[in-house]
């Protein structure tokens, strides 16, 4: 009978343990970090109009459904200050291999030096995407600054 009554104790005592330890991992954040990382510096020889004052690249993939709506949104943004260009693997392997790009879509907003401003990962809106080229562009502007930004 003791034998019982002891088992009984160590098994809801055993339940409280794991019941505490789930309550304390349930109020932790989960550690951040870049799911798919972005380059910070491209080399504008390998982009289209080197030039021009911004560049907005677009990488995607043939195999990436994705995609395929992101071209259009892209491409509006071409201007004299702004060339866009998109390179879709497994046609542009080697610039997507160069850059190590691991996750599609993605857009990268770079300026004249190739420093990357802003970038989006995943399905982003026409809006987002003109918002963070208005905001790159014209600082004073009053368009949020974080849209894209990269920490």
């Amino acid at each position: 009978m003791l034998i019982l009554i002891g088992l009984a104790v160590v098994g809801v005592v055993g339940v409280l343990a794991f019941a505490a330890l789930a309550s304390a991992r349930a109020g932790r954040p989960a550690p951040t970090r870049d799911a798919y990382p972005v380059p910070r510096q491209l080399d504008r020889a390998d982009f289209p109009r080197p030039d021009a004052s911004w560049l907005v690249a677009l990488f995607t993939s043939a195999s990436c459904e994705a995609c395929g709506t992101m071209w259009p949104k892209v491409s509006v943004l071409d201007s004299p200050e702004v060339a866009v260009c998109e390179f879709e693997y497994p046609q542009a392997r080697a610039t997507h291999d160069r850059y190590a790009i691991s996750g599609v879509p993605m857009v990268l907003i770079a300026d004249r030096e190739g420093v990357v401003h802003r970038a989006f990962v995943g399905p982003t809106s026409a809006t987002d995407l003109w918002a963070a080229v208005a905001a790159v562009r014209d600082p004073d502007a009053g368009i949020e600054p974080g849209l894209g930004a990269l920490p």
